[in-house]
């Protein structure tokens, strides 16, 4: 059994166990009404399934911490059926069925750095660092004087996925996106 906390030390990113199963906390939210005791309202990603929930708790109830382990990997290449990480210091490779990594898979480059969690062994989940620099390899030309950010076009980047792009960005730059939501942060002159 895992350390137990108070619900109002959650937090973001944190990983707690419910109902038997391994979560991550995605957000949070501490809902005081105006009438009745305060409560937290958890939005959690099942660590197994891939599935998000929502789970209210009492104020004054307690969660568990899930324990498990979690290595910092580089990812090498994918079979077809798995995607192959090394580990850096003993020189282990681990196999991550594609199942887990889910739609997070697109943003995967050869050599990025991501923490693999496992649980007794088996990997249940893979955190790519939060932002990375990919570059734009299709996309419609963009004109002089289109600097406006609101609006977007599509853009096919170097790992094969395709992101929303400001009108100005062209074939071959070099851009910064967040690999949680899949947004275009800015542009990286390098």
């Amino acid at each position: 059994m895992g350390v137990k906390i108070g619900i109002n030390q959650i937090k973001k990113d944190m990983f707690i166990v419910h109902d038997g199963q391994p979560y991550r906390v995605l957000d949070y939210d501490h809902v005081k009404p105006g009438k009745g005791q305060a409560f937290v309202r958890v939005k959690a990603k099942n660590m197994k399934t891939g599935n998000v929930i929502e789970i209210t708790y009492k104020s004054s109830e307690s969660i568990e911490l899930a324990d498990f382990e979690q290595r910092q990997m580089s990812y090498s290449y994918f079979d077809g059926d798995s995607y192959w990480f090394i580990d850096m210091n003993t020189g282990d490779m681990i196999a991550v069925p594609a199942s887990v990594l889910g739609d997070e898979a697109q943003f995967l480059k050869e050599g990025m750095e991501v923490f693999i969690f496992l649980d007794k062994g088996q990997p249940i989940g893979v955190e790519l660092p939060k932002s990375a620099v990919y570059e734009v390899i299709e996309t419609e030309p963009g004109f002089k004087g289109d600097t406006a950010t609101s609006t977007l076009k599509p853009a096919k980047i170097d790992t094969g996925a395709t992101v929303q792009v400001p009108l100005f960005i062209n074939e071959g730059d070099k851009i910064k996106i967040d690999t949680r939501t899949g947004k275009y942060i800015e542009r990286v002159n390098e």
